[in-house]
């Protein structure tokens, strides 16, 4: 018992040392899941409306038209300037051999991938810990809570339950506003590297045609 003492005050500090440090990346993790919800809807109403193109009259429109007049289609069309960019590197490297230039078409999509991933990634961060670090903090107050139950103190008691409460609403807030962001963000992405990813392959295949002709 003379060593259980000792553990026992030494865990009880460390867990109020964390109380501070806890709450206050409770209310950052809340702060980053409003200012993701604000991009958005900012995302929705600017970008979102930009992005209209119909796949199929693009693939059949590329059909015809030399390198040249399919860049100046690509520049025409209301893509994103990324997937522009992206397109226009592949165009640039449409003299390499059918797999070599496959092989940059994929890259490029992986690149599109990982920043897409990096983007919901904070989201989903904030998605897991949000409610994990909720939790911490609706614990971390109950201890004193109870002793001040013990001692017949009901305004630190109060205290406790207050704040272990709201930390509680506060986690739970913060995730869910995260996971809804996410899940809007992904199912959007998804359709973007949809696009991309279809009229990448359209394009390997008209260069690859026109280069074998112009080979003949």
């Amino acid at each position: 018992m003379t060593i259980l003492l000792p553990l026992k005050e030494m865990l009880h500090a460390i867990s109020s040392a964390l109380l501070i440090p806890t709450i206050a990346v409770l209310l950052f993790m809340l702060a980053l899941a409003v200012v993701e919800f604000g991009g958005l809807l900012v995302e929705a109403l600017t970008e979102r409306r930009k992005m209209k193109v119909n796949v199929s009259e693009l693939i059949n429109a590329f059909q015809e038209m030399s390198a040249a007049e399919i860049m100046q289609q690509i520049e025409d069309i209301r893509l994103f300037r990324r997937q522009k960019a992206a397109l226009g590197e592949l165009l640039q490297n449409k003299d390499l051999p059918a797999v070599s230039l496959q092989a940059v078409a994929r890259r490029l999509l992986t690149n599109e991938e990982l920043n897409y991933v990096r983007i919901t990634n904070r989201t989903d961060l904030v998605t897991r810990l949000g409610p994990m670090i909720g939790l911490m903090a609706t614990l971390i107050p109950l201890g004193p809570g109870l002793i001040a139950l013990g001692e017949g103190d009901p305004k630190v008691l109060a205290d406790s339950l207050l704040t272990a409460f709201d930390a509680t609403v506060t986690g739970l807030a913060a995730g869910g506003i995260a996971f809804a962001v996410s899940r809007y963000r992904k199912r959007w992405y998804e359709d973007y590297l949809s696009t991309l990813e279809a009229i990448m392959e359209s394009l390997t295949e008209v260069l690859e045609r026109a280069r074998r002709i112009e080979e003949k």
